[in-house]
């Protein structure tokens, strides 16, 4: 295989590979912030090389400023549950 012809295929499976990502961040919320979790506390815990805690900060979400009791959208007020309108 041509070295150059490798490059292009690198470089279309990192546009899929981010596309994806984007896909996922935008339709799966919760599940991708359930993943980030996952992959990144193996990356804190103690006694990691400093180049694996800094990228477990990276991979880590923002944690989440208000906490609702469903854990959804933060589209309620304070104390009020989120009811179905049909």
């Amino acid at each position: 295989m041509d070295a150059s012809l490798f490059a292009q295929y690198v470089a279309i499976a990192l546009a899929v590979l981010a596309s994806a990502v984007h896909v996922l961040n935008r339709q799966l919320p919760g599940p991708m912030r359930r993943l980030r979790v996952a992959c990144a506390v193996p990356l804190l815990r103690a006694g990691r090389p400093a180049w694996a805690a800094r990228l477990g900060r990276w991979i880590a979400p923002t944690p989440a400023a208000g906490k609702t009791a469903c854990g959804g959208c933060d589209g309620c007020g304070p104390g009020e549950t989120a009811t179905r309108q049909h």
